[in-house]
């Protein structure tokens, strides 16, 4: 196992990685339903028959989106033949649960701005509220999409130097 010789290169895979949830997270602000919700007296904000669903819908597929960009990942840090290993999953692993984080911040953040009222809702008024996260499990999925993918591709091999040829 060649560990000092694949570090720079798993920092770098887990850079590339974490940056992959800017447009995970924009693509879930995008794609995840807003909740509507009925402004009553006080502030409050009652939500509409079924809309309270949505909060589901909106956990369910940002962990779709990330299981689809952890098993995407998998199979692009796979095709890094020079560097196969376990340094190079570490790596990308790292850079999956980074940008699983990113993507729920930066996708919160862009949903709110896409949702935002530019004025006060008048009483009695339906509203679309941003899609939120409400579990931070969902980050598990990308990471564990792409252990799970790296590692069936390592045992799928069936090669010593998982087909390294470093020569």
């Amino acid at each position: 196992m060649v560990v000092k010789a694949d570090l720079a290169a798993a920092v770098s895979v887990l850079a590339v990685v974490g940056l992959l949830g800017i447009p995970l997270g924009w693509l879930w602000s995008r794609l995840a339903p807003p909740e509507r919700v009925l402004v009553q007296e006080g502030d409050q904000l009652i939500p509409l028959l079924l809309e309270s669903w949505h909060r589901f819908d909106d956990l369910a597929i940002y962990g779709l989106l990330g299981l689809a960009a952890g098993v995407c990942t998998g199979v692009a840090v796979w095709l890094l033949r020079e560097r196969r290993g376990p340094v190079i999953m570490i790596g990308a692993t790292l850079g999956a649960v980074l940008a699983a984080w990113l993507g729920i911040r930066l996708g919160t953040a862009f949903a709110n701005s896409h949702y935002a009222l530019s004025t006060a809702p008048a009483l009695n008024s339906v509203i679309a509220v941003a899609p939120r996260i409400e579990s931070l499990w969902v980050i598990v999925a990308q990471p564990l999409a792409t252990v799970v993918v790296y590692g069936l591709l390592a045992g799928w091999n069936g090669r010593d130097d998982l087909g390294r040829r470093l020569g």
